[in-house]
């Protein structure tokens, strides 16, 4: 995730970050240019339609096909950011019962190999279910304080593992009934989360309606020369891929937040809240 200053407006007009929509549309506007100025040619010069009446009012249909395209990119937008959004509450919420689960696992005096245990696997798990979002495998540093799996649901092999621990001391007469109970409910929460976050990444927009948002940009824009030439002559060669880059970029920007867990630009800080998970928790058991 890109940290920034929203009130440096200097930067945000006049520096190009590698995230920019532009870098990717360059070479569509400029066909979409080179495209407008053969339209604008054909139709000024070649067929000399300028008077032509009812190609010259090609432009009405744009107008009002105008809403409808500013409706559904609104729509498309909203739709991924309120994804981004529900992400990054998940993730605090999972930041939030890490923390809380150490300070009752400090708060029961255990012994020095229970507390390595909890201190190793709380944070793992944060790592862990972080990878298994981005479809990789986790397993970190001392590895064998919680085996696990490669070829099976790994943030799940964890949570198991933390479970498994808290009940051997329940069993063991270390803690009360009453304390385990509080305890699973922390360790719940850490499944409840998976299952949310992993509900945001496999449930993308559906195919038809991003494929249509597509192709009716790409053929709102492509028939823009045709009836706008008359009224702007050849300035339809940097207007109209402009347009291109105005509609298209929102479309672009819906893509990239849509799975806020990857490694993108505009996605979740997913790295360092995970670092401050295991910094956090060695902090409270140590």
């Amino acid at each position: 995730m890109i940290n920034y200053n929203p009130k440096d407006w200097f930067t945000f007009i006049f520096h190009a970050h590698k995230s920019d929509t532009i870098r990717k549309l360059w070479p569509l506007m400029i066909s979409v240019a080179i495209f407008s100025g053969i339209i604008a040619f054909l139709e000024l010069n070649y067929l000399k339609l300028a008077e032509t009446t009812y190609v010259k009012n090609i432009g009405m249909m744009h107008n009002l096909l105008g809403f409808v395209i500013s409706m559904l990119l609104v729509f498309r937008t909203n739709t991924s950011y309120d994804r981004w959004w529900e992400g990054r509450r998940f993730l605090g919420a999972l930041t939030n019962v890490s923390r809380n689960f150490a300070i009752k696992i400090k708060a029961l005096k255990l012994n020095k190999e229970h507390l390595e245990f909890f201190e190793y696997g709380i944070p793992k798990y944060a790592f862990a279910l972080k990878e298994h979002l981005r479809e990789k495998q986790y397993f970190g540093k001392n590895s064998f304080l919680i085996e696990v799996d490669g070829g099976k649901h790994i943030p799940n092999q964890v949570a198991a593992s933390i479970s498994s621990r808290v009940f051997e001391l329940q069993a063991a007469g270390i803690i009360s009934q009453e304390q385990l109970i509080i305890l699973n409910a922390d360790i719940q929460q850490f499944t409840d989360i998976c299952g949310g976050c992993e509900r945001i990444k496999n449930t993308p927009i559906p195919y038809s309606y991003s494929a249509f948002i597509k192709k009716f940009i790409f053929i709102y824009v492509i028939t823009l020369p045709f009836g706008w030439v008359f009224s702007l002559g050849y300035f339809v060669v940097p207007i109209v891929p402009f347009i291109l880059y105005v509609l298209a970029s929102l479309e672009l920007i819906a893509e990239e937040i849509e799975n806020p867990f990857g490694s993108d630009a505009n996605d979740l800080p997913v790295d360092e809240i995970c670092n401050n998970i295991e910094k956090h928790v060695e902090q409270i058991l140590r």
